[in-house]
Protein backbone atom coordinates (compact mmCIF):
# COMPACT_ATOMS: atom_id res chain seq x y z
CA UNK A 1 0.00 0.00 0.00
CA UNK A 2 1.34 3.37 -1.04
CA UNK A 3 0.21 7.00 -0.92
CA UNK A 4 -2.01 6.77 -3.67
CA UNK A 5 -4.05 4.00 -2.25
CA UNK A 6 -3.91 6.14 1.06
CA UNK A 7 -5.82 8.98 -1.08
CA UNK A 8 -8.29 6.80 -2.75
CA UNK A 9 -9.03 5.70 0.57
CA UNK A 10 -9.95 9.60 1.48
CA UNK A 11 -11.50 10.26 -1.36
CA UNK A 12 -13.80 7.20 -0.52
CA UNK A 13 -15.11 9.26 2.51
CA UNK A 14 -18.14 10.30 2.02
CA UNK A 15 -18.85 11.97 5.24
CA UNK A 16 -17.91 12.66 8.67
CA UNK A 17 -19.10 9.96 10.13
CA UNK A 18 -17.41 8.27 12.45
CA UNK A 19 -17.44 4.79 11.34
CA UNK A 20 -16.26 6.26 7.70
CA UNK A 21 -12.86 7.81 9.59
CA UNK A 22 -12.36 5.01 11.82
CA UNK A 23 -12.28 2.89 8.42
CA UNK A 24 -9.29 5.01 6.65
CA UNK A 25 -7.96 5.33 10.62
CA UNK A 26 -7.59 1.62 10.97
CA UNK A 27 -6.10 1.05 7.57
CA UNK A 28 -3.44 3.28 8.88
CA UNK A 29 -3.09 1.51 12.07
CA UNK A 30 -2.88 -2.07 10.65
CA UNK A 31 -0.13 -0.59 7.66
CA UNK A 32 2.31 2.16 9.68
CA UNK A 33 3.88 2.83 6.67
CA UNK A 34 0.95 4.93 5.75
CA UNK A 35 1.56 7.39 8.39
CA UNK A 36 3.67 9.57 7.10
CA UNK A 37 1.92 10.19 3.78
CA UNK A 38 -1.68 11.07 5.69
CA UNK A 39 0.55 13.86 7.73
CA UNK A 40 1.82 14.92 4.22
CA UNK A 41 -1.77 14.76 3.27
CA UNK A 42 -2.96 16.91 5.92
CA UNK A 43 -0.40 19.70 5.28
CA UNK A 44 -1.10 19.27 1.40
CA UNK A 45 -4.09 22.41 2.38
CA UNK A 46 -4.53 22.57 -1.68
CA UNK A 47 -5.27 19.39 -2.32
CA UNK A 48 -9.18 17.81 -1.50
CA UNK A 49 -8.05 15.21 0.30
CA UNK A 50 -6.38 17.73 2.98
CA UNK A 51 -9.68 17.92 5.42
CA UNK A 52 -10.39 14.28 5.42
CA UNK A 53 -6.68 13.13 6.07
CA UNK A 54 -6.86 15.68 8.95
CA UNK A 55 -10.03 13.96 10.12
CA UNK A 56 -8.20 10.51 10.35
CA UNK A 57 -5.03 11.78 11.43
CA UNK A 58 -6.97 12.31 14.83
CA UNK A 59 -8.33 9.21 14.89
CA UNK A 60 -5.04 7.68 14.27
CA UNK A 61 -2.97 9.87 17.07
CA UNK A 62 -5.77 9.38 19.61
CA UNK A 63 -4.62 5.46 18.94
CA UNK A 64 -0.61 6.22 18.49
CA UNK A 65 0.21 9.52 19.47
CA UNK A 66 3.92 7.93 19.61
CA UNK A 67 3.59 7.44 15.64
CA UNK A 68 4.02 11.28 15.81
CA UNK A 69 7.37 11.64 17.76
CA UNK A 70 9.32 11.40 14.68
CA UNK A 71 7.56 14.02 12.93
CA UNK A 72 7.15 16.41 15.39
CA UNK A 73 8.93 19.24 13.66
CA UNK A 74 7.47 18.28 10.35
CA UNK A 75 3.85 18.42 12.14
CA UNK A 76 4.58 22.07 14.42
CA UNK A 77 6.45 23.99 11.21
CA UNK A 78 3.26 23.23 9.15
CA UNK A 79 0.42 23.44 11.66
CA UNK A 80 -0.24 26.96 10.82
CA UNK A 81 -1.05 26.14 7.24
CA UNK A 82 -4.29 24.86 8.06
CA UNK A 83 -7.56 27.33 8.03
CA UNK A 84 -10.45 24.80 6.81
CA UNK A 85 -12.29 24.84 10.34
CA UNK A 86 -13.03 21.05 9.18
CA UNK A 87 -9.45 20.33 9.48
CA UNK A 88 -8.37 22.60 11.91
CA UNK A 89 -10.72 21.21 14.62
CA UNK A 90 -9.09 17.86 14.64
CA UNK A 91 -5.50 19.27 14.09
CA UNK A 92 -6.13 21.22 17.56
CA UNK A 93 -7.37 18.42 19.15
CA UNK A 94 -3.50 16.69 18.19
CA UNK A 95 -2.19 19.74 19.85
CA UNK A 96 -4.83 19.03 22.67
CA UNK A 97 -3.15 15.00 23.21
CA UNK A 98 0.51 16.33 22.99
CA UNK A 99 -0.21 19.01 25.85
CA UNK A 100 -2.14 16.09 27.67
CA UNK A 101 0.69 13.52 27.57
CA UNK A 102 3.84 16.27 27.74
CA UNK A 103 2.46 17.13 31.19
CA UNK A 104 1.61 13.36 32.44
CA UNK A 105 3.67 11.93 34.89
CA UNK A 106 4.07 8.89 32.72
CA UNK A 107 6.96 8.87 30.47
CA UNK A 108 6.19 8.65 27.19
CA UNK A 109 8.43 9.39 23.35
CA UNK A 110 6.13 12.55 23.55
CA UNK A 111 7.50 13.80 27.08
CA UNK A 112 10.82 13.19 25.44
CA UNK A 113 11.21 14.54 21.87
CA UNK A 114 8.49 17.17 22.40
CA UNK A 115 11.17 20.02 22.67
CA UNK A 116 10.55 23.66 23.15
CA UNK A 117 10.72 24.61 19.78
CA UNK A 118 7.54 22.21 18.91
CA UNK A 119 5.57 23.84 21.96
CA UNK A 120 6.09 27.54 20.97
CA UNK A 121 5.38 26.63 17.62
CA UNK A 122 2.12 25.19 19.58
CA UNK A 123 1.41 28.01 21.26
CA UNK A 124 1.79 30.65 18.70
CA UNK A 125 -0.58 28.34 16.45
CA UNK A 126 -3.04 28.39 19.52
CA UNK A 127 -2.69 31.81 20.26
CA UNK A 128 -4.05 32.89 16.46
CA UNK A 129 -6.98 29.67 16.66
CA UNK A 130 -8.07 31.85 19.99
CA UNK A 131 -8.14 35.40 17.85
CA UNK A 132 -9.13 33.88 14.89
CA UNK A 133 -12.80 33.21 13.27
CA UNK A 134 -12.92 29.29 14.38
CA UNK A 135 -15.60 27.25 15.61
CA UNK A 136 -15.73 26.87 19.70
CA UNK A 137 -14.19 23.14 19.28
CA UNK A 138 -11.22 24.99 18.15
CA UNK A 139 -11.37 27.28 20.77
CA UNK A 140 -12.08 24.88 23.33
CA UNK A 141 -9.45 22.22 22.59
CA UNK A 142 -6.88 25.21 22.27
CA UNK A 143 -7.80 26.64 25.60
CA UNK A 144 -7.22 23.24 27.31
CA UNK A 145 -3.56 22.97 25.19
CA UNK A 146 -2.91 26.46 26.16
CA UNK A 147 -3.45 26.14 29.89
CA UNK A 148 -1.67 22.85 30.00
CA UNK A 149 1.72 24.35 27.98
CA UNK A 150 1.11 27.60 30.42
CA UNK A 151 2.03 25.56 33.40
CA UNK A 152 5.86 25.98 31.80
CA UNK A 153 5.13 29.49 30.63
CA UNK A 154 3.63 32.01 33.00
CA UNK A 155 2.84 34.52 30.35
CA UNK A 156 0.61 31.96 28.05
CA UNK A 157 -2.08 32.00 31.09
CA UNK A 158 -1.38 35.74 31.44
CA UNK A 159 -2.67 36.25 27.41
CA UNK A 160 -5.25 33.10 27.53
CA UNK A 161 -6.86 34.62 30.60
CA UNK A 162 -6.86 37.87 28.69
CA UNK A 163 -8.01 36.54 25.31
CA UNK A 164 -10.72 35.03 27.18
CA UNK A 165 -12.28 38.07 29.17
CA UNK A 166 -12.35 39.52 26.01
CA UNK A 167 -13.98 37.20 24.19
CA UNK A 168 -16.53 36.15 26.62
CA UNK A 169 -19.07 38.19 26.24
CA UNK A 170 -19.89 37.83 22.45
CA UNK A 171 -19.19 34.24 21.82
CA UNK A 172 -21.07 31.03 21.83
CA UNK A 173 -22.80 29.12 25.43
CA UNK A 174 -20.31 26.50 25.02
CA UNK A 175 -17.51 28.63 24.51
CA UNK A 176 -18.59 30.76 27.57
CA UNK A 177 -18.65 27.35 29.97
CA UNK A 178 -15.52 26.12 28.63
CA UNK A 179 -13.74 29.39 29.21
CA UNK A 180 -15.25 29.48 32.76
CA UNK A 181 -13.60 26.42 33.70
CA UNK A 182 -10.47 27.17 32.36
CA UNK A 183 -10.10 30.60 33.96
CA UNK A 184 -11.16 28.72 37.31
CA UNK A 185 -8.03 26.54 36.47
CA UNK A 186 -5.58 29.73 35.64
CA UNK A 187 -6.94 31.55 39.07
CA UNK A 188 -6.50 28.29 41.03
CA UNK A 189 -2.83 27.73 40.16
Amino acid sequence: MDKDYLIQQLENIQNAKIVNRLRVANLVIENPNLFKFLLELVFDVTAKTSIKAAWVLEFVCEQKLEWLAPHLSYFTENISKVTFDSAVRPVAKICNFLAIAYNTKKDSVIKTKLNSKHIDQIIETGFDWMISNHKVAVKAYTMTTLFLFGKNYDWVHEELKLIIQQNMAKETAAYKARGKITLALINKK
